[in-house]
């Protein structure tokens, strides 16, 4: 089967849900003797035409790793300019997201950020809150062991006893109460670890991993990547 077939094949998709460790953009720009910063701006525009793909490929809900816990021991430099990114981004681009009917919510810790980006970030979620389009969940300040243990002391506060916790008890406690289970784990960049994501959430998700940069994924290797997942026999554990 040929790359348009494959395209073609994938349009009707039953995917809900694919979540995304978009990897790369640092080697991308090396590879390229450019500086790393072009290669996160460059890993937004792919973020930009991946957020399309899902409309047009119908598949409801994107969730995105754009920053973890761990990324604030990067050089100083670095995390600045993620941070002026992605206001930047919100800035100029949110209202071109909600007209284009996107939902956007955030998982993550934000009130490690600065008041500003605080701000940037509530009224992006609050703005498109009522869309009913693709749900883009942005990662930022995420960690999943971070999340459990913010669950686990949600619960204790609650008062909830030992015996009454449930997995449901859990999953009601986490970032991502409200969304349903990622049936697809997308890595790109070629390494194959899940570098503390979504850790309860991806149980019994499927996982596809590429070699092509984050800056480098398109329509072709999310096409690759469903075509995949629609020919495994997914078993639950059964």
């Amino acid at each position: 089967m040929n790359e348009k077939d494959i395209i073609n094949s994938v349009k009707n998709t039953n995917l809900k849900h694919i979540a995304i460790i978009m990897d790369g953009n640092r080697r991308w720009a090396k590879e390229k003797h450019l500086p790393s910063a072009m290669g996160h701006q460059k890993g937004v525009d792919s973020l930009r035409s991946t957020m399309r793909l899902f409309d047009k490929f119908g598949i409801k809900y994107l969730t995105v790793y754009a920053f973890s816990t761990e990324n604030w021991n990067r050089k100083k430099e670095e995390v600045e300019f993620l941070m002026g990114l992605l206001a930047k981004t919100l800035l100029n681009e949110l209202d071109e997201m909600h007209s284009e009917n996107v939902k956007i919510k955030f998982l993550g810790d934000i009130s490690k950020l600065g008041k500003n980006l605080i701000e940037i970030v509530q009224n992006a979620e609050n703005k498109t809150k009522n869309n009913t389009g693709v749900n883009l969940n942005i990662a930022f300040n995420y960690g999943a062991r971070d999340e459990i243990t913010n669950a686990v002391k949600s619960i204790v506060k609650e008062g909830i006893k030992p015996e009454d916790i449930t997995e449901e008890t859990i999953t009601s406690h986490l970032y991502t109460k409200d969304i349903p289970d990622p049936d697809l784990l997308i890595r790109t960049g070629g390494e194959k670890r899940i570098s503390n994501y979504l850790l309860w959430q991806l149980a019994y998700s499927e996982i596809y991993v590429t070699d092509k940069h984050w800056p480098d994924f398109d329509e072709e290797e999310l096409a690759k990547a469903i075509f995949e997942f629609e020919n495994r026999n997914r078993r639950f554990g059964k």
